[in-house]
């Protein structure tokens, strides 16, 4: 089973539109509802049985923590450049940093040891907070701080195709793009710009075509 990184999923909620432009999955209220519903089953969100119905301050709220995310996920991958995405509305990271370790501080939880007699010893973070959506929000950001102080760090990149703007974690050594139809793209241009440069202008690029 392909691993899945909160943190990854919350950045790409900016996202290629597949018509060329960027689409926010997090725009709106209900758009921000289907995302955390659509991941009920993640057990690092612990969200309630009954799910969260987003209101506007909860989505200004996540929006906001993303910003943060998406600002250290570029600082992750420098030197090179960051997505294009949002590279220019970046937060300073010194407060993009405050904002992660805010947001994550808002749930107290304290480490528990839990160790059955025929088991291993596990350790349990049972919460106080009441308010699911303190909760969330508290989870998503130890989701990003769990992302970027682990070895995958290392391997974030921003995929360089034509109009995409996901960061993805490189899985092998020649990987450069996000997925296969994004190095369809990147190959595409840069045959284009082959043809271009060599003064040959007589048809179009194959697989120019927007996915």
């Amino acid at each position: 089973m392909e691993e899945r990184w909160v943190a990854l999923e919350l950045a790409s909620t900016i996202r290629h539109d597949g018509a060329g432009g960027v689409t926010d999955d997090l725009a709106t209220a209900p758009g921000t509802t289907r995302w955390i519903q659509e991941r009920a089953d993640l057990p690092v969100l612990a969200l309630p049985a009954g799910g969260i119905v987003a209101d506007d301050s909860l989505r200004a709220e996540i929006t906001e923590l993303r910003r943060a995310v998406r600002t250290l996920f570029a600082r992750a991958v420098g030197p090179a450049p960051p997505s294009p995405a949002d590279a220019h509305r970046l937060l300073p990271a010194d407060e993009a940093l405050a904002r992660l370790n805010r947001v994550a501080a808002r749930e107290p939880v304290v480490p528990q040891l839990d160790w059955p007699r025929d088991g291993a010893p596990v350790v349990r973070l049972p919460s106080t907070e009441g308010d699911p959506r303190v909760r969330l929000l508290a989870a998503l950001a130890r989701a990003a701080i769990d992302f970027l102080s682990g070895p995958q760090r290392e391997q974030l990149r921003a995929c360089t195709a034509p109009r995409c703007v996901r960061y993805f974690v490189k899985s092998h050594g020649r990987q450069e793009w996000c997925k296969p139809s994004c190095g369809n793209r990147a190959r595409a241009a840069r045959h284009y710009r082959r043809v271009r440069e060599s003064g040959d202008t007589g048809g179009s690029a194959p697989g120019s075509t927007p996915p």
